[in-house]
C-alpha cells in the first residue's frame, strides 16, 4: 500500500505541474459557464436545437416550444471511466488504462480549480466504484487514489449498463466526461440518451498494438473478456488488413455519431502526448459554447 501512496504522489505533482505550466493560459475555463439549468420555455424559433423542444408544453396545442436554460453558479463533472480488461492493452509502462486514469486526474484537478462539483463512476460490465460528486481539491485526490487503487471485481465490458446506471445515478445536468476504448457494441442508442440529457464529452483512447500486431506467425491469443484463448495466424494478410479495417470502421463510425448528435468528441493514442489534444477539443468546445 505504501508503494501505491508513493506513486499516487508523484502523479499529483505531475498533474499539478500539467495544470500550472501548460494549462494556465490555453485550458482556463474548460468548464466554467458549460454548466446549465432550466429556466423558462419559448416559441420554437428556426434555427433551434430540437433536443430543447418541450414535448410536454407543446403537446397542449398551442404550438411548439422550447425550453429555456441559465448558467448554473455551481455545476457537476462527472467521470465515467471504462475499467474492463481490454483497457490492460499497451505498453507495460503505459496501457490504455494509464491513460485514461492520467486524463481523469487532470480534468478532476482542473474542475475543482474553477469551483466545480467532481464525481466518478468506474465501470467494466458492472459498476465497480461509484463516488458520489464533491467539492474541493480532496474530492479531486479522492477519485485519484481510487482509480489508481482499484482492482475491477470483472474483466468484460458492457457500455450500455454503463451509461443507464449513470443515467439513473445523475439526476441533475452534468457535464459528463465518458473515458473509454469503446470496445463494445450496440451502445449508441443509450449514449445519445446521455447526450440529450447531459453535456457530453467523449474520450476515446486507443493504442497502435490494436492495428501494429506484430508477425509471430500462428500464435494462441487469450481473450480476457470472454475468458478464452483462441489461435491466430499473425501473419496473414487477411488477418492484419481485417484487424485494422475494423478498427478503422469502429472509430470512424463512433466519430460520425458524436458530431451527428452534438457530442464533443476526442481520439488520443496512448503513444502521443494527450495534452495538445484535449486542448484543441475545449477549444472547439467553447468556441461552439459562445456562438
Amino acid at each position: 500500500m505504501k508503494e501505491i501512496l508513493q506513486k499516487i504522489r508523484k502523479f499529483e505533482i505531475q498533474i499539478r505541474k500539467v495544470i500550472d505550466t501548460q494549462m494556465q493560459g490555453d485550458y482556463h475555463s474548460v468548464f466554467k459557464g458549460t454548466g446549465l439549468e432550466f429556466n423558462d420555455v419559448r416559441e420554437y424559433q428556426y434555427g433551434d436545437d430540437v433536443r430543447t423542444i418541450d414535448w410536454n408544453v407543446s403537446a397542449k396545442g398551442d404550438g411548439t416550444y422550447v425550453k429555456t436554460f441559465k448558467e448554473e453558479k455551481e455545476q457537476t463533472v462527472f467521470f465515467l471511466l471504462d475499467v474492463s480488461a481490454s483497457q490492460e492493452i499497451g505498453n507495460t509502462q503505459r496501457k490504455k488504462l494509464d491513460v485514461c486514469r492520467e486524463i481523469c486526474g487532470v480534468l478532476a484537478l482542473s474542475a475543482v480549480k474553477e469551483g466545480s462539483h467532481v464525481g466518478a463512476l468506474c465501470f467494466s460490465d458492472k459498476k465497480e466504484k461509484y463516488i458520489k460528486a464533491g467539492k474541493g481539491l480532496h474530492y479531486a485526490y479522492r477519485i485519484i487514489t481510487s482509480i489508481f487503487t482499484l482492482k475491477p471485481a470483472s474483466l468484460k465490458t458492457n457500455l450500455n449498463t454503463a451509461i443507464y446506471m449513470a443515467l439513473n445515478i445523475i439526476r441533475r445536468r452534468s457535464v459528463i466526461i465518458l473515458i473509454s476504448d469503446f470496445i463494445d457494441q450496440n451502445y449508441e442508442h443509450a449514449l445519445k440518451a446521455l447526450a440529450r440529457r447531459h453535456d457530453l464529452v467523449i474520450v476515446h483512447v486507443t493504442d497502435a498494438r490494436e492495428t501494429n500486431f506484430p508477425k509471430l506467425g500462428i500464435i494462441p491469443l487469450y481473450d480476457k473478456e470472454r475468458g478464452k484463448t483462441v489461435w491466430v495466424n499473425t501473419s496473414s494478410a487477411q488477418f492484419v488488413g481485417g484487424l485494422s479495417e475494423q478498427f478503422s470502421q469502429n472509430k470512424a463510425q463512433l466519430e460520425s455519431f458524436c458530431k451527428k448528435n452534438q457530442i464533443n468528441y476526442v481520439a488520443i493514442n496512448t503513444t502521443e502526448e494527450y495534452i495538445p489534444a484535449l486542448i484543441k477539443m475545449f477549444r472547439i468546445r467553447n468556441k461552439r459554447s459562445k456562438a
